[in-house]
């Protein structure tokens, strides 16, 4: 861990010295997973990318950031949902709701409608819950016709949620999904059976006891009665499979909080089958962003809320006396509404729930996301320096408390990877953000003698360099006129 002590006489040497990079000699391995399979908020084949899918996919974007930054291999991988007892309900509703002629026009809208519908039906009609199991045990069993209409489905979602990343600012070394690991799953169960940690409850369901005392008094189910896997299972086995690919040293999932219990059991369950590696799988649970139910059809898709955020910034920006001329308009105009959306979304804790609401989400007073690009952006006409700086110019009070907010970032950086709350990074980057603003008031450039002049442009040049990579880490993309 680097830790940077200040001499008397070597102000401008440490100020130097703070490139907002910190240098590990670790070669660790770090698996980030994000949006866990079949769960709550996380983006499955065949829907809509919602806004409560912001969240883990943020979320997860900012460990692996985080993570990199402090020296660690990361391999990011997406693992999506593209397997499982929702797939049985939507072939089965697509039978009777569906059309090719608008999954052509309109694809994952289509999708989203047959899976609305579907469901309001399964609450009433026991036949359609069985044409759902019927359907997913033909996926199990490969079964050409089932398989081909899931394969159109998959490509479909992959498409457009890949369009969605790019907007973003969203990469994946991989993208992975439970389909891959079906067969697996069988093997898990094989495995389980093997070593005597498979049991058969009285519904016929395969289940393992995870009570301390062998009294079943806690147990988690890995096999339907039909013979059919659940995710957990599929968890298993993709965990498993990870391991052996990739030989990480720790592996994070990003989910929301109401998955914490199956965590504890997939770990749980990994070290009963004799894998001690599993202490070192982490679950990062998140809070619900709460107002959106896809099964009702109340859901806000994530399109809209990026192309609303890009329309507000770009109102804000024709309205605004400082704003700058620019290449793109549109282009900054979405980039500085991400950093609002993910800022209002990392500034407390994690765990905590919040409701959808426009004006909270995309609100630019006050501590926000914009604040901190337009710090940054001001921060890009400061202009150069020359490179011998007599460190005794700065001596104000302003550039003082600068310099040692700056000393700072390593211990924040720390600090934020032992707990994974994005919280620490963004409170670090708004205060600097507030010194700045005063120190442009106070320690002006323009009109000062010239050895003044450049050690205050060497200092605006340091404060410009760890803001951009706070505010990358965080997975924003700095813009340098607004």
């Amino acid at each position: 861990f680097c830790i940077f002590q200040l001499k008397p006489d070597s102000v401008v040497e440490a100020i130097s010295a703070l490139p907002g990079v910190i240098t590990f000699t670790v070669n660790r391995k770090l698996l980030v997973q994000v949006c866990e399979s079949e769960l709550p908020h996380s983006p499955n084949i065949a829907k809509k990318f919602h806004a409560g899918h912001l969240r883990s996919t943020f979320i997860g974007n900012f460990i692996a950031n985080l993570k990199h930054s402090l020296g660690n291999r990361v391999i990011r991988m997406n693992y999506l949902g593209d397997w499982g007892m929702q797939f049985g309900l939507l072939g089965a509703g697509f039978g009777k709701f569906g059309c090719q002629q608008k999954l052509k026009q309109n694809p994952l809208q289509h999708l989203f409608e047959v899976y609305v519908e579907v469901n309001k039906e399964a609450e009433h009609n026991e036949e359609m819950k069985l044409a759902a199991k019927d359907f997913f045990k033909q996926l199990e069993q490969h079964e050409s016709e089932a398989v081909s209409l899931w394969q159109q489905f998959r490509e479909i979602t992959v498409h457009e949620y890949e369009h969605i990343y790019k907007r973003l600012g969203v990469h994946f070394d991989i993208y992975s999904g439970e389909s891959q690991h079906q067969d697996q799953a069988q093997k898990v169960v094989q495995q389980l059976q093997t070593q005597g940690l498979l049991k058969t409850s009285e519904k016929g369901t395969g289940v393992v006891d995870l009570s301390p005392d062998g009294d079943m008094s806690s147990f988690c189910t890995v096999l339907r009665s039909d013979g059919t896997t659940l995710y957990i299972t599929r968890d298993i086995a993709a965990a498993i499979d990870r391991k052996r690919k990739y030989h990480f040293d720790e592996m994070i999932y990003v989910t929301d909080k109401s998955q914490a219990n199956h965590f504890d059991q997939l770990f749980q369950i990994l070290l009963s089958m004799d894998h001690a590696w599993a202490d070192r799988c982490r679950h990062v649970p998140f809070g619900l962003v709460q107002g959106m139910k896809t099964r009702t059809g109340e859901v806000v898709f994530l399109e809209d809320v990026l192309d609303e955020a890009r329309t507000r910034m770009l109102n804000n920006m024709s309205q605004s006396k400082t704003t700058k001329e620019m290449d793109d308009p549109e282009d900054t105009a979405e980039k500085v509404g991400i950093s609002a959306l993910i800022v209002q979304d990392f500034k407390g804790p994690l765990q905590s729930d919040y409701k959808f609401d426009w004006d909270r989400i995309l609100q630019t007073q006050g501590d926000t996301g914009v604040f901190l690009q337009y710090t940054h952006a001001r921060l890009s006409r400061s202009g150069s320096f020359i490179s011998a700086v007599e460190p005794a110019l700065l001596l104000e009070q302003t550039g003082i408390t600068i310099l040692q907010h700056l000393l700072r970032y390593d211990e924040v950086l720390y600090q934020s990877a032992q707990d994974l709350q994005p919280k620490h990074l963004v409170n670090f980057l708004l205060k600097l953000s507030h010194l700045i603003a005063s120190a442009h008031r106070e320690l002006p450039v323009k009109g000062s003698a010239p050895g003044v002049a450049q050690a205050r442009l060497r200092l605006f040049s340091r404060a410009h360099s760890v803001l951009a990579n706070g505010m990358r880490i965080l997975g924003i993309t700095p813009v340098d006129r607004m």
